[in-house]
């Protein structure tokens, strides 16, 4: 499909049949694997390869259609190539900054949001919050079902940085109550089928700790992956 679907999108005769094809697959990956808007925005870029009258037709049937070829050169052209070069470089250095964190974004997740690493990984895990009173040493294992969906149970048992950000949240709620608490996670997860492995230091009290958007976090303990 990835190979074919361009070409015959772009010839004439086979474009409406691509079209049809593209329907099928993007929906059944949106229901099967559940990828998020991926599928829509695929579906929705191929509106490009169709003739701009008939789309104007279909979703602008009450505004002329242009079909003109000037080319306007705008005031603010040294401005915008400035932009739009700074626009780029972002744009490529997002999806890139994952290589310059410590060990294997499939196991860190440090830098794979917005790194082009889709369906790459497989992650399945368990995670243990366990809440601790500073001040009376009460321990309190957390139910994630009192504050979770179903999919952020999901999350909040493989994903660093959700598992971070959940710490903090609890450690937001008790202190509505008056209490001064650490957050502590014990976490095990599988890459892949790969068998199971901590993910977390059971040790390091998530709530303490603050998020760096462009280092590795210590408490995040090391894989095998890149051996």
């Amino acid at each position: 499909f990835d190979l074919l679907i361009i070409p015959f999108l772009l010839w004439k005769k086979t474009r409406t049949f691509a079209f049809i094809a593209a329907i099928f697959f993007h929906l059944f990956n949106s229901f099967v694997f559940q990828i998020g808007i991926f599928p829509y925005l695929a579906l929705g870029f191929t509106v490009f390869f169709f003739p701009t009258q008939k789309i104007n037709n279909l979703f602008l049937s009450n505004k002329p259609h242009y079909d003109g070829s000037e080319i306007t050169i705008s005031k603010y052209k040294k401005i915008l190539i400035a932009f739009l070069s700074l626009w780029f470089v972002v744009q490529i250095s997002l999806p890139l900054r994952h290589w310059f964190f410590k060990d294997d974004v499939l196991w860190t997740e440090e830098g794979h949001r917005l790194s082009w690493r889709m369906m790459l990984r497989s992650k399945s895990g368990i995670a243990v919050y366990k809440v601790i009173d500073k001040a009376t040493g009460e321990k309190i294992v957390i139910d994630k079902s009192d504050y979770l969906t179903s999919v952020q149970i999901r999350a909040a048992s493989t994903k660093p940085d959700v598992i971070w950000q959940f710490a903090q949240y609890l450690e937001k709620e008790f202190e509505k109550k008056g209490k001064a608490v650490g957050v502590y996670v014990t976490c095990w997860v599988s890459i892949n089928g790969k068998p199971s492995k901590q993910l977390i230091n059971s040790k390091v009290d998530l709530a303490a700790e603050e998020w760096k958007h462009f280092s590795h976090h210590d408490w995040i303990l090391p894989s095998s992956l890149e051996e």
